[in-house]
């Protein structure tokens, strides 16, 4: 992960209200391994969290100035004037919001694969405790990557080569509410553009419907199953967006577009990248039982819709059955 430019600032700001304090480096942070490992400690804690969102900036404007000062930096090289200038605007946001504490304010540039990043997170410190060489122990502080709430990531390389899309910003929402967070996002100047949580329900309800006009045997419905998943799931892993084209590939090797075809042919309405929600595909499993000559196998996501487990008199209740399915229980019934 070659990292561009990197820095950290410092907003002292107190939860007692009174004003903050900022201290500006005037130097980049230095290329080492601890540098790469901070940065990849922050990616890998920001692509745990699960309550991300998507979008794109605002128009560039005097209320939302943060796009153009990218752009500059982007096209003179100047990074620490670009830092500087975004920090002291972010420490006025913070100020007038009334709902933060400050932080360690860090803004890295770097490449991943051919793609390059810039994200932005304020991070806080905990009280740990480390062991000396001569077996005394001291107070210490560190970087706390668990109880990251304001963090920015935006793909560079999407929004110079393809700014029509919605989707080149994630950022985290937060737990605690809009308010809290809100001003973050201002500071950035990001509009929602992309339901992540949307997008892979209405993926995973495709994934269905495929499985279901195809007619496909369980075992091999299950093996797609744990393909969509686990590839999903890696993509989330590592913080990049679920393409269409591969997932399809994966899912059916022997005829690559069958699934992606499917989409495009019903109209899903999805995206050829969508930006996996791992709270959306922990609950994407499939039940399956078999047992005297009955068969049953559903997905998770289906309790409490179309299906209805009563636990006490052990027994499902279904709806809307397939319509081949009810064919022959018609002619059964006859």
């Amino acid at each position: 992960m070659p990292i561009r430019h990197s820095i950290i600032h410092q907003i002292d700001k107190k939860p007692d209200g009174t004003p903050s304090v900022l201290h500006v480096s005037k130097t980049k942070l230095a290329e080492s391994q601890i540098t790469e490992n901070l940065l990849h400690n922050l990616n890998v804690a920001y692509n745990a969290k699960t309550g991300k969102a998507w979008g794109f900036f605002h128009a560039h404007s005097g209320a939302f100035p943060f796009s153009g000062w990218l752009q500059t930096y982007i096209d003179d090289g100047e990074f620490i004037e670009f830092s500087h200038t975004a920090v002291e605007h972010l420490q006025k946001l913070m100020e007038e919001s009334n709902l933060s504490v400050g932080g360690h304010v860090l803004l890295a540039h770097y490449q991943q694969g051919l793609t390059d990043y810039l994200i932005v997170a304020l991070l806080q410190h905990s009280e740990g405790v480390t062991v000396n060489a001569d077996l005394s122990v001291t107070p210490s502080k560190h970087l706390d990557f668990g109880n990251i709430t304001l963090a920015v990531r935006i793909n560079i390389s999407e929004w110079r080569s393809n700014p029509r899309s919605r989707q080149y910003i994630s950022y985290i929402k937060g737990a605690k509410g809009r308010k809290a967070t809100d001003y973050f996002r201002d500071f950035i100047g990001c509009l929602e553009g992309v339901d992540g949580p949307g997008e892979t329900r209405t993926l995973l309800k495709a994934f269905s419907d495929f499985v279901e006009s195809e007619d496909v045997p369980e075992e091999s419905a299950r093996e797609k199953t744990h393909a969509l998943v686990n590839y999903s799931m890696a993509q989330a892993k590592i913080g990049e967006p679920i393409t269409l084209d591969e997932l399809s590939e994966l899912i059916d090797e022997d005829r690559p577009k069958a699934f992606y075809d499917f989409i495009r042919n019903k109209d899903y309405g999805l995206s050829s990248e969508i930006p996996a929600c791992k709270r959306t595909l922990n609950k994407f499993r499939r039940f399956t039982g078999r047992a005297e000559g009955m068969s049953i196998s559903f997905e998770q996501h289906l309790l409490g819709s179309k299906i209805e487990y009563d636990e006490e008199a052990g027994s499902l209740l279904l709806r809307g059955l397939p319509t081949q399915l009810r064919d022959q229980l018609k002619r059964a019934s006859a």
